[in-house]
């Protein structure tokens, strides 16, 4: 735990001492890795210091999750005894969460470079880089704010899921919020429902996002609040990536591009912008 959780110290100190120097307009790819961790290292800065940037139109969405935690956290271990312990069933949902909300937009990223790269489709292209950002992204935040909270899982301790139950004493004791999977699974369906935007894709990512959430109660790996917060930042990580970084949600685009009489920049002009 303690190596993993080091390393991405590291690559994130790594990634900060990138920007320091002048950002690189290059899109990221396969063959310049500079650029994906400079986005990566922006993204985060960003996420990370958005509370600065709240207004009052965003209360329209933060007191709702703020009273749905709080309720949540409240009615936690009491969700959690009259669910039960049922081993063959939280297995099963365990499996399928893992695959689906965590192997799956792990894996589908890479898939779809390497596909895109041999159809020479560059919009799959940018659409597996940008859900590979955020998944990245949701993982490195997840990390952090999992050693921060310290809340023991349903199957610690006395399974009332405690923060910083013996204090700094036993740090970490336990890291059940937010959910991993779910920042993971929302951060990636955000980004495929915004660069596909059609009403079958919207319903298939984020039903799997949904069923995903709920597998984590029903494995008893995490309580209905860590599933909460993870789903909304996985969201709002997703969403971030998606409006900063893809074409799509931008209304000009600059691109370079090979002529044959040289090097050259393309201007793209979205007017079917949303």
């Amino acid at each position: 735990m303690f190596p993993r959780f080091a390393a991405i110290v590291l690559s994130v100190f790594c990634a900060g001492r990138l920007l320091a120097q002048s950002a690189s307009n290059d899109d990221c790819t396969l063959h310049s890795i500079k650029p994906c961790i400079t986005h990566v290292a922006q993204d985060e800065a960003g996420i990370v210091t958005s509370p600065l940037r709240i207004t009052a139109k965003d209360m329209l969405w933060i007191a709702p999750f703020g009273v749905a935690t709080g309720f949540a956290i409240d009615y936690d271990a009491n969700m959690m005894r009259k669910l039960g312990s049922h081993p063959s069933r939280e297995d099963k949902f365990k499996k399928f969460s893992d695959y689906v909300g965590l192997y799956g937009p792990s894996a589908a990223p890479v898939v779809g470079y390497f596909v895109a790269a041999a159809t020479h489709n560059d919009y799959l292209q940018e659409s597996s880089v940008l859900a590979g950002e955020a998944t990245l992204d949701a993982l490195i935040l997840n990390e952090g704010l999992k050693y921060a909270i310290d809340r023991e899982r349903p199957n610690q301790g006395d399974g009332t899921g405690r923060f910083w139950p013996h204090g700094p004493s036993t740090w970490p004791d336990g890291q059940s919020m937010p959910s991993n999977h779910c920042m993971i699974a929302w951060s990636f369906a955000r980004v495929i429902a915004g660069q596909y935007d059609t009403t079958p894709t919207k319903i298939t990512v984020y039903s799997l996002a949904t069923a995903v959430s709920v597998s984590r109660v029903l494995s008893r790996e995490h309580f209905p609040s860590d599933v909460i917060v993870g789903s909304t930042f996985g969201y709002l990580i997703g969403d971030y990536v998606f409006r900063h970084r893809s074409r799509e949600a931008s209304l000009f685009s600059l691109s370079a591009v090979n002529t044959y009489n040289g090097k050259g920049v393309q201007l793209d002009i979205n007017l079917g912008r949303r």
